[in-house]
């Protein structure tokens, strides 16, 4: 794997393996910095969403970039309150205004809402007149994929979830994995616990890397696709710098069987907001 290996999705789309996200970053000199420190250090994937309030200034900072639109790959979602068919279609475009962009390469609903079959509708609609290259999904449990599986005429091709070595999510990527869903890793890094655990630290040591480049390689190897965030221009470049080593299946295990279920969000299953 290189900086440029991508996924290929279900309808042939390459996403890139490490993207960068942008939650909490509601500041616009913050949003705008850091997502220039980022294309800069080579990312070419920014994930960002309406709840977030910098679509305007990631939309900026991709523009002064430079490079061409076609070599960035540009996710936002649907927040829960905007849920439902027309309104869905109506977010849309208004965060396609405030990025100002021609088209999105991914949209996702953000929370499994009630309507959330109704919301896929409408993002697969939005993929039908080719304003998405791709149609998706996050924080999705496997039955709520199911619930979008029987009104589909395309299943969703992403589904974004918190995953990190406190919660593998072994099961629900198994199960995205035999229907052609990528998994995106949000929280990637998890509450950074792991970071002091022997397996972590004794990996990091024998390879000479930080305790974060270890588990964003762990991602890597179990086929996720990671979205780790940060404002601190080395951790960009950092984050970035896990392609000149690789774990062993027996290091990757190791790491997988640190999972106590722990969730830094909430549960798709049990939220208010």
């Amino acid at each position: 794997m290189t900086i440029s290996t991508t996924i290929t999705l279900a309808n042939g789309v390459e996403m890139p393996r490490i993207g960068y996200g942008v939650f909490r970053m509601r500041e616009h000199e913050v949003a705008f910095n850091g997502v220039s420190e980022a294309l800069k250090a080579g990312y070419r994937a920014i994930d960002t969403a309406a709840i977030y309030q910098n679509e305007e200034a990631v939309g900026e900072a991709i523009k002064a970039s430079g490079i061409a639109r076609e070599e960035i790959f540009i996710t936002t979602k649907v927040w829960n309150a905007d849920q439902g068919f027309d309104n869905t279609l109506r977010a849309f475009e208004t965060s396609l205004k405030k990025l100002d962009l021609d088209y999105l390469d991914l949209y996702l609903t953000h929370w499994p809402k009630l309507t959330l079959a109704e919301t896929y509708k409408a993002i697969e609609r939005l993929y039908e007149e080719k304003l998405i290259r791709v149609p998706g999904v996050s924080n999705h449990h496997q039955h709520h994929l199911e619930e979008v599986f029987a009104v589909a005429n395309v299943k969703p091709m992403v589904n974004q979830i918190e995953c990190h070595p406190s919660l593998s999510q072994d099961a629900l990527r198994a199960f995205c994995a035999d229907n052609n869903i990528a998994v995106t890793a949000w929280a990637p890094l998890g509450t950074g616990i792991v970071f002091t655990h022997p397996v972590v630290k004794k990996l990091a040591e024998k390879y000479s890397k930080t305790p974060a480049q270890i588990v964003l390689r762990w991602h890597l190897e179990i086929g996720n696709i990671a979205i780790p965030k940060s404002i601190t221009p080395e951790r960009i470049v950092d984050n970035l710098n896990v392609y000149d080593f690789a774990l062993t299946v027996d290091e990757v295990t190791a790491i997988t069987a640190l999972n106590t279920f722990h969730r830094t969000g909430a549960d798709p299953d049990n939220f208010d907001f």
